[in-house]
């Protein structure tokens, strides 16, 4: 017999008071175990034992706990997610409180990061043992009574599965992906969530633009009072609130890239919302503003800034990474998948979003420099052969404007490892997620390389040089140029803090070891100006740096006096001139050269013994019609019309009229009859017709003569023969389809 899901199956109960027995759903509050279960609070910063006592004691009650009900059999485990609020509050709490992978590391005692580790671990299974409607072929629950009871009963929510993703996505993504799939397709309405979700994000945006007076005052949809008219841009706000909201931003953007990496079928719902234009948006005024506003505080708290600067960093990345993506689900992933018949939408939808970003110079500058728009448009390129090209070259030339100014980095080698989490509160649940925080790209490490230095600074040269130089020396006038130099260059060309650490003796080990009084080494520039100059005469007849002489004759001061012109070019009949006496060569023909004697090989005086004498007694050509000065004749020799002279061109045209009038009088200009050209024409057409076979027209002979008259034997004989063949064309027999009609008696005779 087949087992019943646990949503059909039911129990029976004897009642205390009235002695009977009542059958009660398998799913009810009364087989619920009384339990209370306590709240989480994260591991404590400070090094204080009872803090840290505290902590153990309430970790140790809530991992004993969530073990206890991850022990229970399927029915009782479901009654007791279903009808215990404590339980529901319990997890709720370390979704809030647990520290992220982005959180400041803390050094804590062994047994604290062990038991974090456990209590980790047996929340992501509770998690994962909601999200399970059939955990065997006996112990399952019905798919739709399943998404019914995950959402009336608030056992999972989108903020939950924004926090799952964060806490548990790294190392993991694969196990909650099937996790969060599984919700999604057993109860749809997650989907709804989902979309009213995605204008709060947005929300959250503006709020962080708001508060850093870099939205204007119609983004606001609460009224403005007075007093706030004049707001403060990052740059002026307290340090406390720049880190508050670089914390918030770094928290934000962190979750978003876990959701949509663990979770990639949500694409389409923020798309919905026009979310990669706001990204974009976003980034492009706040990113800039922050980092100059932590650029400005370089004399503050070194090691805060520092800690902000790889969060903002960092939070640059994840942005840049949502936004691919979004595009890689929405458009390239499925043209590697479809057909080419089924790809122009998607193609569409890549140049749209494009087209939409390409004014924000910072964002595609950033995007460009980790995921290149040139390698996405050449498969565009590939997939389709009717792609707009002149889409396509708009936005690579708008990429290649974004970078005009600033040199393409490339990262070659790997990053550092930061720092690991916080009370290992970073370590995942599987043994494959045992990893350190999400390595920076190189960039962004190079770009907060010094321990100090909230900035990258760009190397400098020159008189710029020589005053940092001087501003040091200046207060410490014993100490060489070169090691000065040296300081400079490993403190990013920082005058301020290099005076800091050499007048409190802390510089690094490298600096230690160098002679302080190191002089500046002066590098001899190998190729002088003059022979490394380049300009429009190089080598040639005017270069006076490669020739000792030049000559003057050619060098022309102003305007050249004897400048040709289109009328004196006309004019000039020199080539002219020169020709006329090789053509009037021509004209001299000599009809026979006397030969001498055994002048040559073929003189006359000698036999040629190959000579074919076969028709030497023949009369070639002496029957034809043509006569012998015909044959013999030369064509008279012509003189080129450009060289003759004016009178000669004259006699021949008059020459030439003559002929004309001599044909033009020869003509019969005379109409002839207009009859016998049809006559002509008629006797043509015949001859056509006869050539081809076709028989000539019987139809005067089918109509005959008028009725009573009586009718020739042609007549009757034609008529016979129509009659006949009416079925042969388009009748198709209709004669013959009567005639047997009327034999079966269908029509009456």
């Amino acid at each position: 017999m087949p087992a019943l899901p646990l949503d059909e199956l039911q129990f029976t109960e004897k009642d205390s008071l009235t002695g009977k027995t009542k059958t009660l759903p398998a799913l009810h509050p009364k087989k619920k175990t009384e339990r209370s279960f306590v709240l989480y609070k994260p591991p404590p910063k400070a090094k204080d034992p009872a803090l840290l006592e505290e902590f153990l004691e309430r970790a140790m009650f809530v991992a004993d706990d969530l073990a206890w009900l991850l022990a229970l059999p399927h029915d009782k485990f479901w009654c007791q997610v279903i009808f215990d609020e404590t339980l529901q509050k319990c997890l709720d709490s370390y979704l809030r409180h647990a520290p992220r992978k982005f959180d400041a590391a803390a050094h804590l005692p062994r047994e604290v990061n062990d038991l974090q580790n456990r209590l980790h671990r047996n929340v992501f299974l509770t998690f994962l043992r909601m999200s399970t409607h059939k955990e065997s072929k006996d112990h399952f629950i019905t798919p739709s009574v399943f998404g019914e009871i995950l959402y009336n009963n608030f056992l999972f929510d989108i903020p939950k599965i924004l926090d799952l993703c964060v806490l548990f996505g790294k190392g993991n993504s694969a196990l909650l992906n099937k996790m969060i799939e599984n919700i999604f397709t057993q109860q749809p309405s997650y989907f709804s969530d989902l979309d009213e979700t995605v204008p709060t994000v947005l929300q959250v945006f503006g709020n962080i633009l708001y508060t850093c007076g870099l939205q204007c005052d119609g983004a606001s949809a609460t009224p403005q009072k007075l007093e706030e008219r004049i707001r403060m841009t990052p740059g002026d706000l307290p340090l406390q609130e720049l880190k508050d909201i670089v914390l918030y931003l770094c928290d934000t953007c962190i979750t978003l890239w876990a959701f949509l990496d663990v979770f990639p079928l949500a694409c389409q719902t923020f798309q919905k919302h026009d979310f990669c234009y706001r990204l974009a948006a976003f980034y492009e005024l706040l990113i800039p503003e922050l980092e100059s506003a932590i650029k400005k505080r370089q004399h503050e708290d070194s090691s805060l800034l520092s800690d902000l600067w790889r969060r903002l960093s960092h939070s640059r990345k994840k942005v840049v990474e949502v936004f691919h993506i979004i595009v890689n689900q929405l458009c390239l992933q499925p043209i590697l998948e479809s057909s080419c018949e089924t790809i122009q939408p998607y193609i569409e939808e890549f140049l749209q979003i494009f087209t939409s970003v390409l004014h924000e110079r910072r964002f595609l500058r950033d995007y460009d420099e980790h995921f290149p728009v040139a390698d996405d448009v050449s498969l565009l390129q590939q997939a389709s052969s009717t792609l707009d090209e002149t889409r396509t070259a708009y936005i690579l030339q708008a990429v290649e404007s974004a970078w005009e100014g600033v040199d393409r980095r490339k990262k070659t080698a790997q990053v550092p490892p930061l720092p690991e989490d916080a009370a290992g509160a970073s370590a995942a649940v599987l043994p494959s997620a045992a990893e350190g925080l999400e390595r920076l790209s190189q960039q962004d490490h190079a770009e907060y390389a010094g321990a100090a230095a909230a900035a990258p600074i760009a190397k400098v040269s020159g008189v710029e040089l020589d005053s940092l130089i001087s501003q040091v020396k200046d207060l410490l006038p014993d100490l060489g140029e070169g090691f000065v130099l040296a300081c400079l260059e490993e403190y990013n060309y920082s005058v301020e803090q290099v005076i800091n650490n050499l007048l409190e003796d802390n510089l690094v080990a490298s600096l230690e070891k160098l002679d302080r009084g190191m002089p500046r080494q002066v590098k001899p520039d190998p190729t002088p100006l003059v022979t490394s100059r380049c300009n429009v005469f190089q080598n040639d007849e005017f270069d006076v740096f490669s020739k000792d002489s030049v000559d003057l004759s050619r060098v022309q001061k102003g305007k050249r006096s004897d400048k040709d012109t289109t009328k004196s070019l006309l004019n000039d009949k020199r080539l002219v001139e020169e020709q006329r006496e090789r053509y009037s060569q021509y004209s001299v023909i000599v009809e026979e050269v006397p030969e001498q004697g055994g002048a040559g090989p073929f003189g006359q005086d000698e036999y040629e013994d190959e000579y074919d004498d076969t028709y030497d007694g023949n009369q070639v050509g002496a029957n034809d019609a043509d006569s012998d000065d015909e044959l013999i004749s030369r064509r008279p020799f012509t003189i080129p019309q450009v060289l003759r002279a004016k009178e000669q061109e004259e006699e021949e045209e008059e020459e030439e009229e003559a002929e004309v009038d001599k044909k033009e009088a020869a003509k019969d200009h005379f109409i002839q009859d207009p009859a016998v050209l049809r006559e002509r024409a008629e006797a043509r057409r015949m001859t056509f017709l006869a050539r081809k076979g076709h028989k000539p027209d019987n139809s005067a002979s089918v109509v005959g003569s008028a009725k009573g008259h009586g009718q020739t034997r042609d007549t009757v004989q034609e008529r016979r023969k129509k009659e006949a063949s009416k079925g042969a064309r388009a009748n198709h027999n209709r004669r013959a389809m009567a005639d047997r009609k009327r034999n079966k008696g269908m029509i009456p005779s």
